[in-house]
């Protein structure tokens, strides 16, 4: 009977890895993208100096390893199960002799709300450092001496533990929207203060008995929250945003055959995802042809509006860098960078930054950038492999991605319509009529645009 609350344990960490794991990766890869953990002194000491830093800066060390899926799941796996056993253990010790009872089932629910809480893409690691930390805390004092000695190291703790989590009430590392009250945090947060004393209370109360309740009593009481907060966890999941954000993972990293084996499973619906199934088509010279086989959005379906919120660019940015056209490719990463709400940087517009002013030929910027990209763990390896090109124009031109893209810019300066029109696509193509991915488009535009007269003229022009 004492082994069957750490059994329950072990299966509900299985079961918090296999959800991010395989029903929630992308929400993992979304977090790792908007923000730039560097291995500095002054990075670091710029957040722990605030209250709430070292638990900030743990969510952000954590929130890395989210560039892979599974380590990601892991990890939260593993933190979720420590504030389970804490609050159990700590509900043992108002339960007064490690006595067991069906109360100690709800020890899981201050990491069940911190799971409900993880749902948010905008939720940030911290917080659950935040409950860890309040839980630690809070067994440090079971374990204080009693009398002057005790009252002491309390007033001596509660300075730190300040400046550890925070004012956790007005927290600033909990969630990624500054305006935004993480309520499900602190439910969480108030939970696992509450319970263990609760607990006390009732036990020193005679609400109920302690005695006895057996393996069945508290087998069933553990299966009651598993099934209602795991309920509560699948239905409050957004796999609708996890769909957009899979395509944008894909385009990130280039998997046009996965984008083409995924939309013949399902086609797209979204903004996002139209435009990353258009740029895996025309990747693969499909576009036109395969074009009304999937839906649309008219002209917009191809190169939409630049938004102003820092996800949406991102794949547009990614269509405009592979059709060549770099600097509108720069800007667009950009002002997504400064758009995070959180004023973070980015791993992903930093390496993207780079590249374009690489191949723009500005190896001064480039360089800030990839000495940035130096100081972290998973981007190291390819800035070292990167600056080696600087400055060496011989081995650029003969770069498979850079050398041809330098070559299929623009080669004069225009001003630029945030709305995409055939001009500017048109001139994309004929400063360098070897860039297919510009044909593909430029038909696809005149095709959606319903522009027969333009579309014959180029079509003409090609056999010329």
């Amino acid at each position: 009977m004492r082994y069957i609350c750490p059994i329950f344990t072990l299966l509900f960490g299985v079961a918090v890895v296999l959800f991010f794991g395989m029903a929630y990766p992308h929400h993992l890869h979304y977090q790792e993208q908007f923000q730039l953990f560097l291995f500095d002194s002054t990075y670091v000491w710029d957040i722990v100096k605030q209250p709430g830093g070292v638990a900030d800066l743990l969510g952000r060390f954590c929130t890395q390893f989210f560039l892979y899926a599974w380590v990601g799941a892991v990890i939260i796996g593993i933190l979720l199960m420590l504030v389970q056993l804490l609050t159990f253990q700590l509900v043992q010790w108002s339960m007064v002799n490690g006595q067991y009872s069906m109360f100690n089932a709800l020890s899981f629910v201050p990491s069940f709300l911190l799971w409900l809480f993880l749902l948010d893409e905008y939720a940030l690691m911290g917080g659950v450092w935040a409950v860890l930390f309040l839980l630690l805390a809070m067994w440090g004092y079971v374990l204080l001496p009693k009398g002057w000695t005790g009252r002491i190291v309390i007033l001596i703790t509660i300075p730190i533990l300040y400046w550890m989590v925070g004012p956790s009430w007005y927290g600033t590392h909990y969630h990624r929207y500054p305006t935004v009250t993480p309520y499900l945090f602190y439910a969480a947060w108030l939970s696992a203060i509450l319970l263990p004393l609760l607990a006390r209370f009732m036990v020193q109360g005679s609400w109920f008995k302690v005695h006895g309740s057996g393996f069945k009593a508290q087998g069933l009481m553990l299966l009651l929250v598993a099934a209602i907060m795991g309920n509560l966890v699948w239905k409050n999941a957004n796999f609708k945003a996890e769909k957009v954000m899979q395509y944008d993972f894909m385009a990130r990293h280039q998997q046009w055959n996965r984008i083409l084996n995924t939309i013949n499973t399902e086609k797209p619906n979204n903004q996002i995802g139209v435009v990353v199934q258009n740029l895996a088509l025309a990747m693969n010279g499909l576009l036109v042809e395969h074009l009304f086989d999937f839906n649309q959005n008219g002209d917009l379906g191809l190169l939409p509006d630049v938004g102003t919120d820092a996800t949406s660019p991102l794949p547009i940015a990614e269509a405009f860098y592979q059709l060549g056209m770099i600097r509108v490719a720069q800007r667009t990463v950009f002002e997504a960078q400064e758009a995070i709400l959180d004023y973070q940087k980015s791993g992903r517009c930093y390496k993207r930054l780079a590249q374009t002013y690489l191949i723009l030929g500005d190896d001064d910027v480039a360089r800030k950038y990839l000495l940035a990209l130096q100081k972290t763990l998973f981007y190291r390896e390819w800035a070292n492999e990167t600056l080696s090109l600087l400055g060496n124009e011989q081995a650029i031109a003969k770069h498979p991605e850079y050398g041809r893209l330098r070559k299929m810019n623009y080669k004069e300066d225009f001003l630029f319509s945030s709305h995409m029109n055939a001009e500017m696509l048109e001139r994309l193509f004929f400063s360098n009529t070897d860039n297919r991915l510009a044909l593909e488009y430029l038909r696809a535009y005149y095709v959606l645009t319903n522009d027969r007269e333009n579309y014959v003229k180029l079509m003409q022009n090609i056999k010329k």
